[in-house]
């Protein structure tokens, strides 16, 4: 039953004065599509594996989709980021908990008492944490939030008006800062991605594709759009923003459970009951004080002027044509014949996490207008340039699929597709290519494992006793080791030693990524594939998330063979 309250009513109400700006430039050309190259184009210098992805085209057979998500984000605490983990971790700013009780000027405090674009009863709540966020970003976290503006200044035409389109408050625009201060690139180290932070269960339950080519939680305008679904979803599932927020924050299910729990009438009265809830359904501070912070920063945005802020300019986004390119295009030579490198190109193009498209579909690459004609011109003939985000290999005595694969991080399915191999031998003395990753040159690890250390420092809650392990101290917190090493930005287990500060992260974090899984999974309880060719049971447990066995009870398969078009069922777990 929806729960809907005055408040949730006026927050539809927009607020003219948050974007009583100049006149946004949005940019509404359709995509531009790339003429497919000539049959001889095509034949010169590709290999066979590459040349039939890209003649098949996208109504053609795909190969296995690789997406587990174990390669998806970076792992902070074991060394240099493997291919393709081009992401950031979330600069503390984003995370920090609630600051200290602030002394505000009588400036700060008649702005903080206009009224807000969501028109939150601020009476119900603490307004101080609402002061508090609102000193913090003015004051310790100044240079920080100005580099946040900065950095939205591209994406805020685009984010306002698919929020327009979507019949959405229009102060929703300000979640990314919130989220991840507007960083398509951010990670956290629970495993959310891009500015909106999508966790990749919920991103692909939103249309977003998350896999070893691409993670399209990191592209700015695909992301948003599944945003605004997402938060419309929410707004229906609560019938009030203050819930549909807290569920952004923590998970649907996770507020669900403590409504039913509690029979809250709304967010503040579910706050208000929060040491009712047992440990694991309890709500994090995270997650009590969201709301308040979300409308801290929509009053600094409103007020950027009178606290001091450079204005937003509204038309600082890129002049951009959107190109569909085959499978397998080489992306880095695609950004040279521009003139741009790989760094200028990925800026544009944040989801790619290769330098090769993925070479089963046709997918769309953002180019500016002004480097256009060249670019488009490559697209037709692109054997007018050597490769770029390819690495040529020649095989010698004793190389196999699995130990390039290995040596390379790129697994043996991509090698065979790209090369058009069926086994797993190779001949001594041919050549084999692959895709380069997006990172361009890794991550040194102690850079990694330094930056970690510090934000867990500055958080750290517990002090290594002389008895303690790391095992011992994740069963006292109810947490995986592999999570506490992560969050210390340790290189192991082993790496914990008495006397050491360490951040534990709230259990409840693991219950609310949990439940966040379990609700994506709940509403969609059986799924229907197809099956192509190439595809294997154990191929399709991997994708899927399930085991072998369990696959082939429920569609009663007694051995290992799958047949090309044949339907399976495939059960949420």
């Amino acid at each position: 039953m929806k729960r809907i309250s005055l408040t949730s009513m006026a927050g539809l109400c927009l607020l003219g004065s948050l974007w009583s700006c100049s006149a946004m430039n949005i940019d509404n050309a359709g995509p531009v599509k790339a003429q497919q190259p000539g049959p001889q184009a095509e034949t010169r210098g590709l290999p066979a594996g590459l040349l039939a992805a890209q003649t098949r085209g996208i109504a053609g057979p795909h190969a296995p989709v690789l997406d587990d998500d174990m390669d998806l984000e970076p792992d902070l605490s074991e060394g240099p980021l493997t291919p393709g983990q081009t992401g950031t971790l979330l600069e503390p700013e984003v995370t920090a908990p609630v600051p200290p009780a602030p002394q505000l000027t009588e400036e700060q405090r008649r702005i903080l008492a206009q009224q807000s674009g969501l028109e939150f009863d601020l009476d119900l709540f603490d307004s101080q944490e609402v002061e508090r966020y609102f000193a913090y970003f003015t004051g310790p976290a100044r240079e920080t939030f100005a580099r946040w503006l900065k950095r939205a200044e591209t994406h805020l035409p685009h984010v306002r008006q698919t929020l327009l389109n979507h019949g959405l408050p229009q102060d929703l625009a300000m979640l990314p800062f919130a989220e991840s201060g507007y960083n398509c690139n951010a990670y956290s180290w629970a495993g959310a991605g891009g500015m909106w932070q999508f966790m990749p269960a919920t991103g692909r339950k939103f249309g977003l594709t998350v896999d070893w080519w691409i993670d399209e939680r990191r592209d700015p305008r695909l992301s948003t759009e599944a945003a605004a679904r997402y938060l419309a979803f929410l707004n229906d599932m609560f019938g009030d923003w203050h819930l549909a927020l807290a569920a952004y924050n923590a998970g649907e299910g996770k507020i669900s459970r403590a409504l039913e729990v509690t029979n809250a009438e709304d967010f503040l009265d579910l706050v208000s009951q929060n040491d009712r809830l047992n440990r694991k359904m309890r709500l994090k501070p995270e997650t009590q004080h969201y709301v308040p912070k979300f409308i801290a920063i929509t009053k600094i945005f409103q007020n950027l002027e009178a606290l001091g802020f450079e204005p937003v300019r509204w038309d600082a986004a890129p002049s951009l044509e959107t190109v569909l390119v085959p499978g397998g295009t080489d992306l880095l030579a695609l950004a040279k014949s521009g003139g741009m490198n790989w760094e200028e190109f990925h800026q544009l193009n944040p989801a790619f996490r290769r330098q090769v498209s993925p070479p089963d579909r046709k997918v769309a690459v953002s180019i500016p207008r002004a480097k256009a004609q060249p670019m488009l011109a490559y697209l037709q003939n692109p054997n007018v340039l050597p490769h770029a985000g390819f690495i040529a290999h020649t095989v010698r005595k004793g190389d196999t699929l699995r130990s390039l694969s290995k040596r390379y991080g790129v697994p043996q399915e991509v090698i065979r597709q790209i090369n058009d191999v069926n086994s797993g031998t190779l001949q001594a003395g041919e050549c084999v290519m692959l895709p380069q990753s997006g990172t361009g040159e890794k991550v040194p690890e102690k850079a990694l494992a330094s930056k970690t250390r510090k934000i867990a420092s500055d958080r750290a809650n517990y002090v290594v006793r002389k008895a303690d392990t790391a095992w011992t101290i994740s069963k006292r917190f109810k947490i995986s080791v592999k999570t506490l090493v992560a969050a210390n930005g340790l290189s192991s287990s082993k790496a914990i030693k008495p006397g050491m500060r360490l951040s534990i992260p709230d259990a409840s974090e693991q219950s609310a990524q949990k439940t966040r899984v379990q609700a994506a999974k709940a509403r969609e309880q059986v799924t229907r594939y197809t099956v192509r060719q190439g595809d294997t049971i154990y191929s399709l447990s991997r994708r899927f998330g399930v085991t072998a066995d369990a696959l082939k009870a429920w569609n009663k398969i007694k051995g290992t063979d799958l047949r090309a078009g044949e339907s399976l069922k495939v059960y949420a777990q």
